[in-house]
């Protein structure tokens, strides 16, 4: 084995002070990034998200809320929907589900991550970003333990340190790094030197 596998899907995960996490990172990369970043944000179940309009307003990238049986393609941000869980499918379909909450949340981030890893095993990068509750933690565990990739907010620089914390307490062996490290980070996953 020559280092670690190649990188096919990005899940992210933020909550509290999410915007501003985001804004840090999605902006920074270019039209053709190859790779599709899959988003979930806790936002209130009754109220219309403003997130796809802000960011395609801010990025290169296409960005869209992610739809029923979407096929998963790069260069692509794909943010879950209010009230729905975001799932991947075996066949890297999107699927949204309007199951239970888990964590309280819907969408909920371990959700995405734990299906995410189902359909992409090692070759997964899991971010957890700033956030007041522990969702997302167990799915960043599943994806270090599939031999994916894990990457925590460093929680002391995070709007709200409670999920970056809860991530790599179920974590510990995921990489604690600033804004600007992950941005740097996903460009460099897909130029390996």
């Amino acid at each position: 084995m020559n280092g670690p596998p190649r990188i096919e899907a990005v899940v992210v995960g933020a909550s509290a002070g999410a915007v501003d996490a985001l804004s840090a990172i999605l902006p920074t990369l270019p039209p053709d990034y190859p790779l599709p970043l899959l988003v979930v944000v806790h936002l209130p179940a009754d109220k219309k998200s403003i997130m796809t309009d802000l960011f395609r307003a801010k990025c290169l990238l296409d960005v869209h809320e992610a739809e029923e049986k979407e096929p998963i393609r790069g260069a692509t941000a794909y943010f879950a929907p209010p009230d729905y869980h975001l799932l991947v499918e075996p066949d890297r379909r999107l699927s949204l589900s309007s199951e239970e909450p888990v964590h309280y949340c819907r969408p909920s981030i371990d959700v995405l991550f734990e299906t995410a890893v189902d359909a992409y095993g090692a070759a997964l990068l899991g971010i957890i970003l700033t956030g007041a509750n522990d969702d997302g933690a167990r799915g960043l565990r599943a994806i270090h333990e599939a031999g994916g990739t894990a990457l925590v907010q460093r929680p002391q620089l995070a709007y709200a340190s409670t999920m970056p914390q809860a991530a790599l307490d179920a974590c510990p062996q995921a990489r604690a790094l600033s804004l600007e490290e992950i941005a740097i980070y996903l460009q460099e996953v897909i130029n390996p030197a």
